[in-house]
């Protein structure tokens, strides 16, 4: 697949799902609402480990740098 995640975007990513983690295992959110929050946190963040966004495909988004230093 081709990288379309850049590294501010990544880091953005693993710091919400950091954040959703810490309020699911101290209990500030739970249930169904908590489950659903963690899932997200999780595919936030594979997809910062693998820099692809499956949703920026269709739609021709990318948020890596290009060659000249500026966002796409």
């Amino acid at each position: 697949m081709k990288k379309n995640m850049g590294n501010t975007d990544r880091i953005i990513r693993v710091a919400i799902a950091a954040v959703i983690a810490v309020l699911f295992f101290t209990n500030v959110i739970s249930g169904v609402l908590g489950i659903v929050l963690l899932v997200l946190a999780g595919v936030f963040v594979l997809t910062s480990l693998v820099s692809t966004c499956p949703l920026y495909m269709p739609f021709g988004l990318s948020t890596c740098e290009k060659e000249g230093g500026k966002a796409a």
